[in-house]
């Protein structure tokens, strides 16, 4: 692919992520002003579980382990190690999408934060801290662009089967994730959910904005979630072979 292609590939990416934090933005803004019948399911849910949380110490240790380790810069490391990995076997345009993906994905959460301004749960003996504001769930939605970054490039490589099997283990590694946010008391349920909805939102537009680039190339129409991105990788890679 010619330095001209990665460019606007790059850029096409970048304002599609940028779209949707012109959309997010507004929404996650009405949502806070909104959120009153949402303050008692987050009150109700952080009480309960924090409840637990003291009386179950063993337990809280596991989700603090659990939490850390798919953290959002595991998350980043790894999806940049697989873009390394792509460039090396003669696809860039996915190593471009991938990077361009976590990182807009990245600083839109980081945006959102700032601009919505939320207080994390204040909870008393807290089993856990966490700096800087509430709203998004950075953890939620960095386990959201990363497993879904990484399956949707790996989707060319799978059987039918296994397909489901990496969406579904995708899925409870992101639910997990959320989960130990608010069992630690350092995010609310709606924040978790927010988190998972945008990260889902960058990856739709990033994904969309990728296939009609192809489409663009002259390729066939693909649908990600099940082809994978860039369905003619597995082809490529062996042809690199």
């Amino acid at each position: 692919m010619s330095i001209h292609g990665d460019r606007v590939l790059g850029l096409r990416l970048t304002l599609a992520g940028l779209a949707v934090a012109l959309v997010m933005i507004p929404f996650t803004l009405l949502l806070i002003v909104a959120k009153m019948p949402v303050d008692g399911l987050d009150a109700e849910a952080a009480r309960h579980l924090h409840e637990y949380a003291l009386t179950h110490p063993e337990v809280t240790r596991f989700l603090i382990v659990w939490t850390d380790l798919f953290g959002p810069w595991p998350w980043r490391i790894a999806v940049i190690a697989y873009a390394v990995w792509l460039l090396n076997e003669g696809a860039p345009r996915l190593a471009v999408w991938a990077v361009t993906t976590i990182t807009v994905g990245g600083l839109l959460g980081l945006v959102v934060k700032i601009v919505v301004a939320r207080a994390r749960p204040h909870l008393p003996d807290p089993v856990a801290l966490a700096p800087g504001d509430s709203f998004p769930s950075g953890h939620a939605m960095n386990a959201t662009l990363g497993a879904g970054v990484i399956v949707l490039l790996l989707l060319p490589m799978l059987p039918r089967w296994g397909r489901v099997v990496a969406w579904a283990v995708a899925c409870f590694l992101v639910l997990s994730v959320g989960y130990t946010r608010i069992a630690l008391g350092v995010h609310w349920v709606s924040d978790v959910v927010a988190g998972i909805v945008l990260g889902v939102a960058v990856i739709a537009a990033t994904a969309a904005a990728f296939e009609t680039w192809r489409r663009e190339q002259g390729r066939r129409p693909a649908s990600p979630p099940v082809e994978g991105v860039e369905p003619e990788f597995v082809r490529a890679s062996n042809e690199h072979n």
